[in-house]
């Protein structure tokens, strides 16, 4: 794709601040620009799903009667049918006729494109003479490369510099939301916008050190928020959102996005301040902060120490061998690694926590911090529980084989009854002893008969067991039951 050395303008100050003539559709209309320059403030609320809601303040001058204001720095991913612009000092004094986003933004290979048909200057210099001389061409195509009619001879490529007698109206060097209005009040207003737009996003990000009991835990959660809209936001009030928002689904036209991405990583401060919001959670930054255009940030959201932990090895079966016969089931099975903890203000929580990804530290025998396992944490209300799986343990394994099957008479016309017996073998390499946690689901109606340890019916599906296994040792357990089908 052809690239320009270099563009000259005759217009320059056509993205400067201030008020210029321009053709604004059709209508001759003065247009005011408003620019950051012009911010009293902005806030921004962003929510799981790809979603902000911006409020942008700033001080206008505004001449009475019709006119034209084109509000800069807008976000590049702005919905357009979103965006409400009101007073704040005079209310009712701004009628709203008309609004336009533009979008086609600025860049050499747009001004060739919108100069199709028309006349450019092509000036060429001589590399031993530094001599310039110019002629005058017609764009005739700017797809893949350029075009160009130059007198009577067509030319591809660039065999110099192209000038531009003019920007176009409608392409712009910023994104730009261009509003037609009747002003009834002040020329000099103070007005809102706000609206919603996508390319702002939030996650919630959580780091947990067990201790070395695995009793109790240190919790820090992070706010990782990214920024692609295509603007940024200075000293903005920060609020987030948590919980599933219903939003229509729609065809989206294709948005600008800057792909260079930036971290930053934010000073711990103080937990963000926590409210319900219907049927949501609201969260609010205690201070104002930089959202960047093309960049991550970390926000600190909670910190906890001392929190209760509860570590779990559990060995799930399955129900599909209660109804036939299959002998070896399974050696060297897996055993399953959790941690759980209560969200409660007794265990130093208590805030609803928002969905995101939950990773687990501890610390070997140097004090070194080692990653142990992370799993994803749903959104989380107060006084619910917290329970994570963190991996398969290296040390703990199992060998189960069915060790008796029959098909018994049926109880009925439509039911089916089986008999099975099994024998599991729990095996630990530790040199301290574990207990394990067997569940086992077995479907339809169900008893079981005889058994080496006693079983807890959890549910009316789950059988569950409670196996202690002394250190370098094995613990078998058997057991006998009948289902129906």
């Amino acid at each position: 794709m052809f690239k320009p050395r270099l563009l000259v303008f005759a217009i320059s100050t056509l993205f400067s601040l201030g008020v210029s003539a321009v053709d604004n559709n059709q209508n001759n209309l003065i247009e005011a620009r408003s620019t950051l320059d012009d911010q009293q403030s902005v806030a921004v609320t962003i929510y799981n799903q790809d979603l902000a809601l911006v409020k942008d303040t700033r001080k206008v001058s505004i001449k009475s009667g019709l006119s034209a204001l084109a509000l800069r720095d807008v976000s590049a991913q702005i919905r357009p049918e979103t965006a409400l612009l009101r007073s704040i000092n005079a209310p009712g004094s701004l009628i709203l006729l008309e609004q336009n986003f533009d979008f086609d933004l600025l860049t050499p290979q747009k001004m060739l494109e919108k100069y199709v048909g028309k006349t450019v200057s092509i000036i060429k210099t001589n590399y031993k003479t530094g001599e310039e001389t110019t002629e005058q061409a017609t764009v005739l195509a700017a797809n893949n490369g350029v075009v160009l009619k130059i007198g009577n001879r067509i030319e591809t490529g660039i065999p110099g510099r192209i000038v531009y007698d003019d920007v176009p109206a409608n392409l712009r060097d910023r994104p730009t939301l261009v509003t037609q209005i009747n002003n009834k009040g002040a020329t000099e207003q103070t007005v809102e916008l706000s609206y919603l737009t996508g390319g702002l996003g939030w996650k919630a990000d959580y780091v947990a050190e067990l201790n070395d009991k695995e009793d109790k835990l240190d919790l820090s959660g992070w706010v990782t928020l990214t920024n692609t809209s295509g603007a940024s936001y200075k000293n903005a009030k920060l609020q987030l959102v948590a919980g599933d928002v219903n939003r229509v689904q729609q065809n989206m036209r294709p948005m600008v996005k800057n792909m260079r991405m930036e971290s930053m990583v934010a000073d711990a401060a103080a937990p963000m301040a926590e409210e319900s919001l219907l049927e949501y959670h609201l969260y609010t930054l205690d201070r104002p902060t930089n959202i960047m255009e093309a960049q991550t940030k970390q926000v600190a959201l909670l910190s906890a120490t001392g929190v209760p932990a509860r570590k779990e090895l559990v060995l799930r079966g399955a129900d599909y061998y209660y109804s036939g016969q299959y002998g070896e089931i399974g050696t060297k099975m897996k055993v399953g690694v959790f941690v759980e903890f209560d969200n409660k203000e007794a265990s130093k929580l208590g805030m609803p926590l928002p969905k995101g990804v939950l990773r687990v530290y501890k610390k070997d025998s140097q004090g070194n911090a080692q990653f142990v396992g992370e799993d994803n944490i749903d959104h989380t209300p107060k006084n619910e529980t917290v329970r994570l799986k963190l991996g398969e343990a290296f040390d703990v394994t199992a060998d189960k084989k069915q060790t008796d099957f029959k098909v018994l008479p049926r109880p009925s016309k439509n039911t089916n009854a089986y008999e099975s017996a099994f024998e599991l073998v729990l095996k630990n390499a530790k040199k301290q002893k574990v207990r394990v946690t067997v569940q086992e689901p077995i479907s339809g109606d169900w008893k079981i008969l005889s058994e080496s340890h006693p079983h807890n019916k959890a549910n009316s599906h789950l059988a569950v067991w409670k196996i202690d296994i002394p250190a370098e040792s094995s613990t078998t357990l058997t057991y006998r039951a009948v289902v129906k089908y």
